[in-house]
């Protein structure tokens, strides 16, 4: 797990798998966590990692409802979940199904003695919204759709750091994923909106990989337009430079599956 400190009031998390994300936010004397690290280690790891940095845990966020971006209540048990009203419905439409893709992921690993995952009693949070964050009124999160990726998500604005927390959109490591439920158009409408915010922001924190500056950002959203532009048009589209490995080849065949499938 590699922890950076990407601004005073922000840390961001990658985890030693699929290098997914997890960003610590604070304001004052309350503070967030947006989506979650994997391992058991790691998750184990956080509210020591947040006590020592001063980091505040008013409330957990997710971007979306993939089972490995809500892991957060393996770490802070006793705080509320929020997710956008999207992503609430969809975990209220698939009962355990985060937790069985958990139990799946762990049998696969050789994981064992992890807690039972709990995710009872969520708040579902308007998209497109506001949420305030501590007594400074500039402090707050901007909500925005993101669907695409799957049929729910929302990226998170926070403006008065410049950062936009995005899920599974943007990654340098990860080609552009149509998930079920997902659309290659919809994503594509995804990235047309999070381009307005990428070039107003300093940093950009992807669900999988490194945080990115505004440049690297744009560079890998054009390369995401381009690839879904030509999947949708040709059902078939050469993979962005750097992100050609096997996992991504394959990544590339469902993609390529889904849209022959039918899927828009």
């Amino acid at each position: 797990m590699r922890t950076l400190a990407l601004h005073e009031d922000l840390i961001v998390v990658v985890s030693a798998i699929w290098q997914t994300t997890c960003t610590l936010v604070r304001s004052g004397e309350e503070g967030f966590v947006i989506d979650s690290p994997v391992l058991p280690e790691e998750l184990e790891a956080l509210p020591s990692l947040a006590e020592q940095a001063g980091f505040p845990v008013s409330g957990l966020l997710a971007t979306h409802a993939d089972w490995d971006h809500l892991l957060g209540r393996l770490a802070f048990a006793e705080e509320g979940l929020g997710l956008g009203e999207p992503s609430f419905e969809r975990l209220n439409a698939e009962p355990g199904d985060a937790q069985r893709r958990l139990r799946g992921f762990d049998e696969e690993f050789y994981i064992d003695d992890r807690r039972p995952l709990g995710l009872g009693g969520g708040q579902a949070l308007p998209v497109p919204g506001r949420l305030s964050l501590g007594a400074d009124d500039a402090a707050e999160l901007e909500l925005h759709p993101a669907p695409g990726h799957t049929g729910d998500g929302t990226a998170f604005w926070l403006g008065w750091l410049g950062t936009l927390v995005c899920g599974d959109y943007l990654s340098p490591v990860e080609i552009p994923m149509v998930s079920p439920g997902g659309s290659a158009a919809v994503y594509l409408q995804t990235l047309a909106r999070l381009a307005e915010l990428v070039d107003q922001a300093s940093s950009v924190v992807p669900g999988h990989g490194r945080p990115l500056g505004r440049a690297d950002a744009q560079r890998v959203l054009e390369e995401d337009v381009a690839y879904l532009e030509k999947l949708i048009a040709e059902g078939d589209a050469p993979l962005p430079e750097g992100r050609r490995t096997g996992e991504q080849k394959a990544i590339h065949a469902k993609n390529v599956a889904h849209q022959v499938g039918g899927g828009s």
